[in-house]
């Protein structure tokens, strides 16, 4: 054996992405993201009823408003803000998987502009 190893490199010239490849690996980022969205939109949830920061502040509301400030709180429960979360999450998931696909064509445009993205990979 040798003292010394050499040293391989290679270099590698990005030069296009496939679109519906993209679209999937942005779909599964999307997919996670909704995923945690939803968790921690429920877990939070019931870190404030559980507290009693809910409470406070609708009694801090009714203590400012009347009736009507205690009013504002009456449908935050967990069934609507679950709801809400599950919209938002859809929304995102559709988002995420849309812009995966733009910036995959808008990668590809400005490859044809630059000649490609140059990547090294090498073994120290």
């Amino acid at each position: 054996m040798s003292a010394r190893k050499k040293k391989k490199r290679v270099t590698l010239h990005l030069v296009f992405i496939d679109a519906w490849s993209s679209v999937k690996l942005a779909f599964l980022v999307g997919l996670a993201l909704a995923a945690v969205t939803v968790a921690v939109s429920f877990l939070g949830f019931n870190l404030l009823a559980s507290t009693g920061l809910l409470k406070s502040a609708q009694s801090l509301l009714s203590d400012i408003a009347g009736a009507q400030g205690s009013a504002l709180l009456d449908g935050l429960n967990l069934q609507s803000v679950m709801a809400f979360t599950g919209v938002v999450a859809l929304l995102e998931l559709i988002i995420v998987t849309a812009l995966g696909a733009v910036f995959a064509a808008l990668f590809n445009l400005a490859i044809r502009v630059t000649g490609g993205a140059k990547v090294g990979f090498g073994s120290d």
